[in-house]
């Protein structure tokens, strides 16, 4: 079928393009020829695929026919001398890979520590893996950092002049140096998982199977680093959200919030695995995000499950999220658990300011919302409504919304 071929090669190009580009420069040291023969092989892809099938190995089917278009190329003499230092130094390292005992099972995962470069500005290490390593563009990568995409894309652009002119050897590190750039391979790879987990019905075509693939990865860095808590929190964090995939959509795609989904559909299995790996992390020592977001996704499963949730627990382990990541996500979630022990004004009292990162944010209306009706000003609620659909691109999450929203409008005439 054209759209499952279509699909699949979306899915190739999000989850290889850098390897490939990677590869196919390593000897030439041309990245825009590279990314030029490449794009000709997706387009040849896009045509051949539907009509003779998807090949067992797309990515080894479209690296040959990209090698094909460089030679091509070559022969015209169409080569530019342009480049991106920051992928052929990529490049520079996978070729060494090949020839020496790889540290990290997993070239995309190499590369990741790689760009976890201490050289680098922590801040831009996360944004620089999705980016170049997971094919997120500045706008997605903008929208999960709650920073403008042009900001994102001039930050991006500033960093990577930056390996150039210093010169930033970016080596896949020694087994020894993966811990010290472990913090910014776990962001990318949550980050990731949050980009799937923002498309459960799967509209988003480079979105697709996201999730699964940070779930996929965040198991290899467990295994790879078994002492680190935090891998593990991540992991466990990943697994409790995807045990619930099933139950946030109902028979008809609608969205169904956490209070009412149906716990039977809950992939249970998943949800042991979490609490093992959680229980593990916390004999290791050193508490973290992951951890304690874990632990509150932990304490509202196990709400569901007894229909006895321990709000205040899940305040105090808001406190210490709030307190290391000082995250406006982190303190609208501390909100509305905050109603839930002290009521609706305290939980609007501790609602952050719409800031310029938070103006944007549905979440950040959606919930001003909530504890308004709570609160019985209709009229306010009525409009952070209003705003909080006018921001959301999930249909069924809108409608959702719209739904909450008309329920107000009586009490409006």
């Amino acid at each position: 079928m054209p759209e499952t071929s279509d699909a699949v090669a979306e899915a190739v190009a999000r989850r290889s393009y850098g390897k490939l580009v990677a590869i196919l420069a390593a000897r030439t040291r041309d990245v825009v020829g590279a990314e030029d023969a490449l794009s000709e092989a997706f387009a040849a892809a896009l045509a051949d695929w539907p009509r003779h099938g998807v090949p067992d190995n797309p990515e080894a089917w479209l690296l040959a026919i990209a090698r094909r278009k460089r030679i091509d190329a070559s022969r015209h003499d169409k080569v530019t001398t342009a480049a991106s230092d920051h992928l052929r130094l990529i490049a520079e390292e996978l070729q060494d890979m090949s020839s020496e005992t790889r540290p990290i099972p997993d070239q995309r995962l190499a590369l990741m520590f790689a760009c976890a470069h201490p050289a680098i500005e922590p801040g831009i290490r996360s944004p620089l893996i999705l980016q170049t390593i997971l094919g997120f563009n500045a706008q997605a990568i903008g929208s999960a950092f709650l920073v403008a995409p042009a900001t994102m894309g001039a930050r991006l652009s500033r960093a990577k002049a930056k390996i150039k002119a210093a010169g930033i050897p970016l080596r896949v590190p020694d087994r020894s140096e993966l811990p010290d750039r472990l913090s910014p391979v776990l962001e990318a790879v949550y980050g990731a998982y949050a980009g799937g987990w923002n498309d459960p019905a799967g509209a988003d075509a480079s979105l697709r199977n996201l999730a699964g693939e940070a779930i996929w990865l965040g198991r290899l860095i467990a295994e790879l680093l078994p002492q680190e808590p935090e891998a593990l929190g991540l992991l466990a964090l990943m697994l409790y959200s995807h045990a619930r995939q099933a139950a946030r959509r109902d028979q008809h795609g609608e969205f169904v919030p956490l209070a009412d989904q149906d716990i039977a559909l809950w992939g249970h299995p998943m949800i042991t695995e979490a609490e093992t790996l959680l229980l593990r992390a916390s004999k290791l020592g050193g508490f973290g995000r992951y951890q304690l977001e874990a632990a509150i996704q932990s304490a509202h499963i196990d709400g569901r499950r007894s229909g006895l949730t321990d709000w205040p627990a899940i305040v105090q382990l808001y406190d210490g999220l709030c307190a290391i990541t000082n995250s406006p996500v982190a303190l609208i979630n501390r909100a509305i658990a905050v109603a839930e022990t002290q009521g609706p004004a305290a939980g609007l009292a501790a609602l952050p300011t719409a800031d310029n990162r938070l103006a944007e944010y549905q979440p950040y209306w959606a919930a001003r919302a909530e504890l308004l009706v709570r609160l019985g000003d209709i009229s306010a609620a009525d409009a952070a409504y209003t705003r909080a659909i006018g921001l959301e691109a999930d249909p069924a999450v809108r409608r959702f919304l719209q739904k909450q929203r008309s329920g107000l409008r009586p009490a409006l005439r």
